[in-house]
């Protein structure tokens, strides 16, 4: 697969996300995005990694314009999102639609797939005229590799792949220029999710869309990302190219993330980097609400040296031919 070099599509520059959490003189503030930039490029897939509670699904909100951020900007083309007058954010937003990770709890129990995919097109009347819209459902449904025959069913009488086609096919209604898929074949059998990623591979040709995969699992972003960026605590540790990111990881998390992902190839079984063998961190992760100084990363780091509790490293080129990283010691480029 190759690296995107297409045409920046949706950028986020210093995007922060600070909450308030707790009563009286407890309550803290728990920064759920820290400062990330991130850029999507046309026709490219962008898969973001990273453990429960990094902050994944809160930046697809903030990338969303579904939450107002602490600070920072999100840009889709040449318009700023967050800027925008909420009767134009609202046309803006078709160009974004997502693919949630549960397609159980996604989709109404009372309604039909039928009713599911067509309610964009109620909601947004103006872009296909009443008349047409039953022939625009079949026609959704059936490019998502479904029977329009089926479409008078309930969610009850599908399988869990099958839901996450009719959330797909919703999704791809308004006919967006962006997909984000947050974890979208985590609640799938290993099989199904490999029918569901072709599907998404699929679709991006033939209809030019520009993809952020949201997931935990390396294992199935390998599958279909151009790009990785690998968060941490709200921040972006590492990014890169698909094939550089895993090959030669630059981040001790990346590396570590990377020896617990399971791989039936004995070749790819070197833990990420040197030495070989899985890696197995200590702690867990450290409260958003209280994060440590320095390099969040150095209270779990085998690496960590003084400079790294006091210094936080900015994300910048690992070397020549690599990526970026955010810490004061990556691994070299000889990891792989």
């Amino acid at each position: 697969m190759k690296t995107a070099t297409g045409t920046p599509l949706l950028e986020a520059r210093g995007l922060v996300k600070h909450y308030s959490a707790g009563l009286g003189r407890r309550r803290a503030t728990v920064r759920a995005v820290d400062g990330v930039d991130l850029v999507l490029r046309e026709r490219s897939t962008l898969g973001l990694v990273g453990e429960s509670g990094c902050g994944k699904s809160t930046l697809v909100r903030l990338l969303m314009a579904v939450e107002q951020p602490t600070a920072g900007t999100v840009r889709l083309g040449d318009r700023e999102l967050l800027a925008l007058p909420r009767a134009e954010l609202r046309r803006r937003r078709r160009d974004i639609q997502m693919v949630m990770q549960d397609p159980y709890a996604a989709l109404n129990p009372r309604m039909t797939a039928g009713e599911i995919v067509r309610e964009p097109l109620d909601i947004h009347g103006d872009l296909v005229p009443s008349a047409q819209r039953p022939a625009r459902v079949r026609e959704l449904l059936e490019m998502v590799g479904l029977d329009a025959g089926h479409a008078g069913r309930r969610p009850h009488q599908f399988s869990g792949g099958q839901l996450q086609r009719i959330g797909i096919a919703r999704a791809l209604a308004l006919r967006p220029r962006v997909l984000v898929c947050d974890e979208p074949v985590s609640a799938l059998d290993v099989s199904v999710q490999a029918q569901v990623i072709t599907l998404l591979r699929e679709l991006q040709r033939e209809f030019g869309l520009s993809i952020v995969f949201i997931a935990h699992d390396l294992a199935v972003v390998r599958q279909i990302a151009d790009e990785v960026a690998v968060m941490y605590l709200g921040r972006i540790v590492e990014q890169g190219s698909r094939d550089t990111v895993y090959a030669a990881p630059a981040h001790p998390y990346t590396r570590a993330l990377l020896s617990a992902a399971p791989d039936p190839d004995p070749r790819n079984r070197a833990g990420g980097g040197p030495g070989g063998g899985r890696i197995v961190l200590e702690g867990d992760p450290p409260d958003p609400s209280s994060p440590p100084g320095g390099c969040p990363f150095h209270t779990r780091c085998w690496k960590r040296q003084d400079v790294c509790t006091r210094e936080r490293p900015p994300l910048e080129p690992a070397g020549p031919g690599r990526g970026r990283a955010a810490c004061h010691f990556p691994e070299p480029a000889a990891a792989e």
